[in-house]
């Protein structure tokens, strides 16, 4: 094997990864994955870890439910809480504005569910009133998903105001939050979230490999109410309850790197505090869109529903056919990353991921000289300063364009 390939890694000390996840990870999360292996099914200091670091993610999600962390990326979390609690039958309600939301609705489908889309443009966040008025005359729904932050389309949803429209109507909820988590306010048992889904390379700044996620008691029961088996076992979250719940036996064996990092990034969101950690990035964001606005960059999502941990842009007619040559261009002569987007949104979106480690100033201001550079090169008329801009919004007050994230 040739040692080289491993060089790119090494570059990306130079380099800045500017994109809505995986972001960037600080040193001490990575020298926590450095650290000796546990055999994580015996020992019992480990087991005692993993149980810190579900706690450290109930704080963070304002809740009492348990939390479980699967060894694999966020979108595990996301069918295995369909594939738990879905059966063939299941009247479904999928809430979608956006790829992942339509994604939830395709995932149900596929476990036998009749699913029912209630949805909105993906540049405008979900009505709570407009699902109040739905909901009246519609026969009742088993499960409702929902999508915290839209990534692709840098949206947050009022989720604060939707959850509980569908706990008054009797719904068991199942919210996908990967990029909201320790970014956007996440109140889950105020909210009656039954499910929260969470990712480690999101805003906790964690490698990528784990998924989370919190379960209600209801939505354990209805579990355990199941007329047909789940299906699998890797997806089985029953198996965590009788296990790991009821035992402290894990059902297989966990990624034991992987949780030393986590646990550590836990550790940091925590120790800076909820209300600076959710102020940094919100001045992140904000010094981020008015640097964008002075490149001449239309912000995609309606500024009111703007997420707090990636700013969306469209992209300018001329500048599109050349899109990823552009974003190739940054990469390669500025070391700095930008994302592009999925979905209906590819080719026609540039997102910057200002969450966890990447929203912090330094970072920030490099991704906007990068940025500014690259669209000169590319013959782009920039109608202001988008340096001088983002040093102004870094230093000012409340400013339009971010949401209220939720």
């Amino acid at each position: 094997m040739d040692p080289n390939l491993l060089a790119f890694a090494r570059r990306l000390e130079e380099r800045l990864v500017f994109t809505p996840g995986p972001t960037e990870v600080s040193p001490r999360v990575r020298e926590a994955m450095a650290l000796p292996v546990a055999n994580s099914d015996l020992d019992p200091d480990f087991a005692a870890l993993y149980r810190a670091t579900c706690a450290g993610l109930q704080e963070l999600l304002h809740t009492r439910s348990d939390v479980l962390i699967l060894a694999g990326e966020g979108l595990l979390g996301l069918e295995a809480a369909i594939a738990s609690l879905v059966e063939p039958g299941d009247r479904v309600l999928a809430l979608a504005n956006g790829l992942y939301g339509h994604g939830f609705a395709d995932f149900a489908r596929d476990y036998g569910a009749e699913v029912t889309v209630f949805e909105a443009p993906d540049r405008q966040p979900l009505d709570p009133d407009a699902l109040r008025r739905f909901l009246r005359d519609q026969k009742p729904f088993k499960l409702g998903t929902l999508v915290h932050c839209e990534t692709p389309t840098g949206l947050t949803n009022p989720v604060d105001r939707i959850l509980p429209v569908l706990h008054e109507h009797g719904i068991l909820t199942v919210m996908d939050s990967v990029s909201a988590i320790a970014a956007e306010p996440l109140e889950a048992d105020a909210w009656h979230a039954d499910v929260v889904l969470g990712g480690s390379q999101k805003a906790l700044s964690a490698p990528p490999g784990l998924a989370f996620l919190s379960v209600s008691r209801a939505a354990w029961e209805a579990m355990a109410r199941r007329r047909t088996p789940i299906r699998g076992v890797y997806l089985n979250l029953r198996l965590w309850k009788d296990l790991w719940v009821e035992k402290g036996e894990f059902p297989y064996t966990p990624s034991t790197s992987d949780v030393y990092a986590l646990y550590a990034a836990v550790a940091d969101a925590l120790a800076e505090g909820e209300a600076a950690r959710l102020a940094r990035h919100e001045r992140l964001a904000r010094a981020i869109r008015a640097a964008g606005e002075a490149a001449g960059l239309e912000l995609y999502p309606e500024p009111r529903a703007a997420a707090r941990a990636v700013t969306a842009w469209l992209i300018p007619d001329d500048l599109r056919p050349r899109e990823q040559e552009i974003r190739r261009f940054m990469w390669e002569e500025h070391g700095v990353l930008m994302a592009g987007s999925w979905g209906d949104a590819a080719g026609r979106v540039w997102r910057a991921g200002h969450m966890g480690e990447n929203a912090r100033p330094e970072k920030g201001e490099r991704f906007v000289r990068a940025l500014a550079a690259t669209l000169r090169h590319f013959g782009w008329q920039l109608p202001g300063d988008p340096v001088a801009a983002y040093r102004e919004a870094l230093g000012s007050g409340g400013a339009p364009g971010v949401g209220s994230g939720g």
